[in-house]
């Protein structure tokens, strides 16, 4: 699988893979921002590309996920992915009942797998939070997720170079 991804992002203009990788639930800006450095991109010019990709779904993702989660809850493999993925959010999201659109911020500003921009979406459809506390709570972590990133980035290539000396 990741082969497939892997091929297919090579064919692209590096700031597209960049880009898509970013969209991507997966991978979203944790692993845009590695690639657009690897690609030989500014540190500002992977973030703001990675950044802006993971902010660029989460509107319609707010609006859209209940409802076509709904319909499509009417097929057995749906249904059994949707509760799969719900299931895996509510777990996670102990601090996201405590502090609400707080607790949604920090949820995706932690850069750890499943706790990006897609699953603040879902946790936020979960736990009926408005959309806008919602929206600005998800921005505001995906703004901290890739500061994270950004300087977990900065410091590996720092070291490289130490070691490389």
């Amino acid at each position: 699988m990741l082969d497939i991804l892997i091929n297919w992002l090579k064919d692209l203009p590096k700031e597209y893979a960049v880009i898509m990788l970013g969209i991507l639930p997966i991978s979203e800006l944790r692993g845009a921002i590695p690639l657009g450095l690897y690609y030989g991109m500014s540190l500002s010019k992977a973030f703001w590309l990675s950044v802006l990709a993971n902010i660029s779904f989460i509107a319609p993702a707010l609006f859209l996920l209940e409802p076509v989660s709904n319909r499509l809850r009417k097929f057995g493999l749906w249904s059994r992915f949707f509760d799969w993925v719900f299931e895996h959010t509510k777990k996670k999201a102990d601090v996201i009942q405590k502090y609400e659109a707080l607790g949604l911020a920090i949820f995706v500003a932690i850069p750890l797998p499943m706790t990006g921009a897609w699953s603040g979406v879902i946790a936020a459809s979960l736990f009926k939070i408005r959309f806008r506390y919602a929206f600005i709570a998800i921005v505001a972590g995906v703004f901290g997720a890739g500061l994270i990133v950004l300087a977990l980035c900065k410091l590996g290539i720092m070291s490289w170079q130490v070691i490389a000396r």
